[in-house]
């Protein structure tokens, strides 16, 4: 049985997040001791391996790969691999969406999500190396580099891949191979060079000869243009790391000739060398080794930022020993710089005393046999063994800041990555659940207007510089009347011209737009002390500008195609109810279109919005669901325990608790991204958003190819770009 521990690492200070364990299982099926991997993915995807016992045949193994997704630990999805051997290696690809699975008996395999959901995994690829059993594998790099600083190389050149293998003795050299791969008459062509071997210090050292006979680790280290290798060698006692790099360097010439005149043109001779860079001394017994992913070129100044913050992400690597512990030691010089001990949770500076003593134990010590960091290197996942039965402000502040200082075109292009950021930072802490509802929304509202001013269509052939959809946004912010009809008269309605079928299609994304609008109106005097979803709206300029827009060109294609247009319950018969939204909304728009000087709605303004609740039925709105996420429940001190298979909820808490204030618990369910109502308890099969919540039909109930079209945006990822995965419809 193994268990998945998750440890939060900032300023090299690690304490246990969750763990999560599977159900008591008799122990017939319990295996002996076998090697375990784990592998992290871009997309916070964990894939971790498991053998099972048959019942019935105590030497039938089940090779099992499990793949969770890190906010949702206890939605496991388990493979039975297919494998005939104990799997040796797993390897996520780039993307974050395939997954390399291999075994001692050279079976390959390559795993894909069914229908882009990550609780639902098959074999998409497999072949075999004749028997030859695999103990590493790799994806070739897809060329797009990941440079954190632009003028320095965060990958080596030429290509080439370096292989490194080892006998496993330490006595023995280290050989390195490089391997070319080219195409040659519509064929693959592998070269391969004989690159220097090395043999480890330690081996050299009289007094470490024979105290390590075994190469337990080897590793890359990339850095620039040399390549750097991570050596491990152990006993049953301990073990010793040491990281190694390989270097052009100049050939010494004899003196006989070191006196000849030089020939014009004439270079020194270089020749590859390995030089050993730092050493540690004698450490316990290492289990795992975890290197950092961040393509960070290390220099200078890269040093001293991290000497002065004491921020420390991509500059270490994690070794996990067999008493328990996890050390973070610098990627370069090997140094401690924090210490973590599994059995008491707790953790320590470099240089700070131990709170307790730890004892050692006359049994086998917990300790993680596998560990992976994140892609971020802040975060770090360890299976172990046994598998016993105010801050988001000030950082949505410091984010707005920085985003707002790059220039116009990088802002466009990050324009909703920013928003989807703030969303996932504000479901952190329940204070800020109603940021997170706004930011959510202004999401699908940026979908829904660009979806829409990509309807309309230039009324002759020669385009001028400008889209229609640019011009209507120009217009609409030079024209400041609060009369709808009036902001019409400049528009060229021959660009509105459509077909009927998607205008009619569209219907229930227009109006959730109605809706929207209806909504923040009647709710700015009741903006107080409790902040409520809506209230990010209130001074954002860019976004009410926009629902200004969709107005005026709902209003215009209301008049080609009444069907299309919201519709609103009045208490009068003569009631023009998106000429009386539009001139409210239009005012709030001008109390805060200049950023830099908002203004408070006047108290007129107030009292207009006071009487709508009496002018129109305002509508209730289904904000962002509930995040069941394990994110929101980590902020405690007390690490959290979770069982595979079992929902978590906070003990005495009511999961509705966070949003109760902003939604009736059995108020209709909606999909979010067709704007459906689907039920008080939907029957359909659905899908959610792994990091927002966000819920969708899995099935399309749509035949119109313009709704499809839609529907086909959000196929791989949500609106805030998370991944989908399946739901049970009674938990929809």
């Amino acid at each position: 049985m193994c268990s998945i521990r998750h440890a939060n690492l900032t300023h090299c200070m690690m304490e246990i997040a969750y763990v999560c364990e599977w159900e008591k299982r008799p122990k017939s099926n319990n295996c002996p001791s076998i090697p375990l991997v784990c592998a992290w993915s871009c997309r916070n995807l964990i894939a971790f391996t498991s053998d099972l016992k048959n019942d019935e045949d105590d030497k039938d193994l089940s090779h099992m790969i499990h793949i969770i997704d890190t906010d949702h630990p206890w939605d496991v999805y388990s493979i039975n691999s297919g494998h005939t051997e104990v799997i040796s290696c797993l390897e996520w690809d780039q993307s974050g969406s395939r997954l390399l699975s291999a075994d001692g008996e050279g079976q390959i395999k390559c795993w894909g999500m069914t229908e882009h959901l990550v609780n639902s995994w098959e074999c998409t690829q497999s072949t075999s190396v004749d028997g030859d059993p695999i103990i590493a594998l790799s994806w070739l790099h897809n060329g797009v580099k990941l440079a954190l600083h632009v003028e320095k190389r965060s990958f080596p050149g030429g290509g080439n891949i370096v292989v490194a293998a080892t006998d496993g003795s330490s006595s023995s050299p280290v050989q390195f191979y490089k391997v070319c791969v080219s195409v040659v008459n519509e064929k693959c062509r592998i070269d391969t060079e004989l690159l220097p071997s090395l043999f480890m210090g330690c081996t050299t050292d009289p007094g470490r000869r024979d105290k390590y006979p075994a190469v337990t680790h080897l590793k890359f280290l990339t850095r620039e243009n040399s390549e750097q290798v991570l050596l491990c060698a152990s006993s049953q006692m301990g073990s010793i790391v040491e990281c190694w790099s390989l270097r052009k360097e100049g050939l010494p010439v004899n003196n006989i000739f070191q006196h000849r005149s030089p020939v014009v043109g004439e270079k020194q001779p270089m020749i590859l060398k390995w030089r050993i860079l730092s050493a540690t001394n004698d450490l316990e017994r290492v289990s795992a080794v975890a290197l950092p992913k961040l393509p960070i070129s290390i220099s200078n100044t890269d040093l001293k930022v991290v000497s002065d913050t004491k921020f420390f992400p991509g500059l270490g690597l994690a070794l996990a020993f067999h008493d328990g512990s996890i050390q973070i030691l610098h990627r370069l010089s090997l140094h401690t710089m924090g210490v973590f001990y599994s059995s008491s949770g707790s953790s320590q500076r470099v240089g700070e005393e131990p709170a307790i003593k730890r004892q050692r134990a006359g049994g086998p010590t917990l300790h993680f046999r596998a560990l992976q960091f994140s892609w971020t290197s802040l975060a770090l996942v360890g299976v172990d063994n046994h598998g016993k039965p105010s801050m988001v402000h000030n950082l949505l502040e410091k984010l707005h800041e920085e985003y707002m200082r790059q220039n116009q075109a990088l802002q466009q292009v990050l324009s909703t990555r920013i928003v989807a950021v703030k969303a996932s930072l504000c479901k952190l802490s329940s204070a800020t659940a109603a940021r997170a509802c706004d930011f959510h929304a202004k999401l699908l509202l940026i979908a829904i207007s660009s979806t829409l001013k990509s309807l309309l269509r230039p009324h002759v052939l020669n385009t001028p510089d400008k889209s229609p959809g640019d011009r209507v946004s120009e217009i609409c912010a030079k024209n400041t009347d609060t009369d709808i009809d009036k902001v019409m008269i400049n528009l060229k309605t021959e660009e509105f011209v459509l077909d009927g079928p998607p205008l009619q299609s569209f219907q229930q994304l227009i109006q959730w737009v109605g809706d929207f609008v209806l909504y923040l109106l009647a709710n700015l005097p009741n903006q107080g002390s409790i902040v409520r979803p809506g209230f990010g709206f209130l001074q954002d300029g860019a976004s009410l500008g926009m629902l200004r827009e969709m107005l005026v060109m709902i209003r215009i294609w209301g008049l080609l195609k009444p069907g299309c247009l919201p519709i609103y319950t009045a208490t009068s018969d003569n009631q023009d109810s998106m000429f009386l939204l539009f001139c409210l909304l239009t005012k709030l728009w001008l109390c805060s279109r200049d950023e830099s000087h908002p203004q408070d709605p006047d108290e007129t303004l107030i009292d207009e919005c006071c009487l709508l609740p009496s002018q129109l039925l305002v509508p209730s709105m289904d904000w962002l669901p509930i995040n069941d996420g394990i994110i929101t429940k980590i902020q405690s001190k007390h690490q959290l325990r979770l069982q595979f298979g079992k929902p978590y909820t906070l003990p005495g808490v009511n999961p509705n608790a966070q949003v109760e204030v902003f939604r009736s618990p059995a108020s209709q369910r909606m999909d979010h991204l067709r704007c459906l109502h689907l039920g008080i308890s939907p029957t359909e099969d659905s899908k959610a958003c792994t990091r927002c919540g966000c819920v969708t039909m899995l099935r399309s109930p749509n035949k119109t190819s313009a709704m499809r079209q839609w529907e086909q945006r959000w196929i791989k990822n949500c609106l805030c770009g998370g991944l989908w995965r399946r739901i049970p419809s009674t938990l929809t």
